[in-house]
Protein backbone atom coordinates (compact mmCIF):
# COMPACT_ATOMS: atom_id res chain seq x y z
CA UNK A 1 0.00 0.00 0.00
CA UNK A 2 1.81 3.55 -0.99
CA UNK A 3 1.40 6.60 0.71
CA UNK A 4 -1.94 7.99 -1.13
CA UNK A 5 -3.89 4.18 -0.02
CA UNK A 6 -2.68 4.74 3.63
CA UNK A 7 -4.18 9.08 3.48
CA UNK A 8 -7.05 7.79 2.00
CA UNK A 9 -7.77 4.62 4.18
CA UNK A 10 -7.35 6.95 7.24
CA UNK A 11 -9.22 9.71 6.19
CA UNK A 12 -12.32 7.49 5.50
CA UNK A 13 -11.59 5.77 8.91
CA UNK A 14 -11.51 9.07 10.77
CA UNK A 15 -14.92 10.07 8.92
CA UNK A 16 -16.72 7.29 9.81
CA UNK A 17 -15.70 8.03 13.37
CA UNK A 18 -16.80 11.58 13.38
CA UNK A 19 -19.85 10.56 11.29
CA UNK A 20 -20.65 8.12 14.76
CA UNK A 21 -19.51 10.41 17.46
CA UNK A 22 -22.29 12.78 16.06
CA UNK A 23 -25.25 10.35 15.82
CA UNK A 24 -24.35 9.50 19.40
CA UNK A 25 -24.36 13.10 20.54
CA UNK A 26 -27.52 13.59 18.60
CA UNK A 27 -29.20 10.26 20.21
CA UNK A 28 -27.58 11.77 23.48
CA UNK A 29 -29.33 15.16 23.51
CA UNK A 30 -32.59 13.54 22.30
CA UNK A 31 -33.07 11.38 24.76
CA UNK A 32 -32.49 13.89 27.65
CA UNK A 33 -34.43 17.29 28.21
CA UNK A 34 -31.73 20.21 28.96
CA UNK A 35 -32.16 23.77 28.25
CA UNK A 36 -28.80 23.07 25.99
CA UNK A 37 -30.78 20.70 23.70
CA UNK A 38 -30.53 22.49 20.93
CA UNK A 39 -27.14 23.74 21.21
CA UNK A 40 -25.76 19.86 21.46
CA UNK A 41 -28.33 18.90 18.29
CA UNK A 42 -26.85 21.32 16.46
CA UNK A 43 -23.42 20.00 17.25
CA UNK A 44 -24.30 16.31 16.56
CA UNK A 45 -26.00 17.05 13.25
CA UNK A 46 -22.84 19.76 12.29
CA UNK A 47 -20.43 16.85 12.89
CA UNK A 48 -22.69 14.13 10.93
CA UNK A 49 -22.33 16.70 8.14
CA UNK A 50 -18.73 17.04 8.38
CA UNK A 51 -17.91 13.25 8.02
CA UNK A 52 -20.24 12.65 5.48
CA UNK A 53 -19.03 15.32 3.53
CA UNK A 54 -15.61 14.22 4.37
CA UNK A 55 -16.72 10.68 3.18
CA UNK A 56 -18.07 12.24 0.17
CA UNK A 57 -15.41 14.00 -1.43
CA UNK A 58 -12.46 11.38 -0.85
CA UNK A 59 -15.03 8.60 -2.09
CA UNK A 60 -15.33 10.79 -5.35
CA UNK A 61 -11.36 11.77 -5.03
CA UNK A 62 -10.88 8.02 -5.38
CA UNK A 63 -12.25 7.84 -8.62
CA UNK A 64 -10.33 10.26 -10.62
CA UNK A 65 -13.82 12.72 -11.30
Amino acid sequence: MNGRGIHSGTTRLLSVAIIALGAIVVVQSLSESSSALAARLLIGVLMVAAGVGRLYIDIRKGRGT
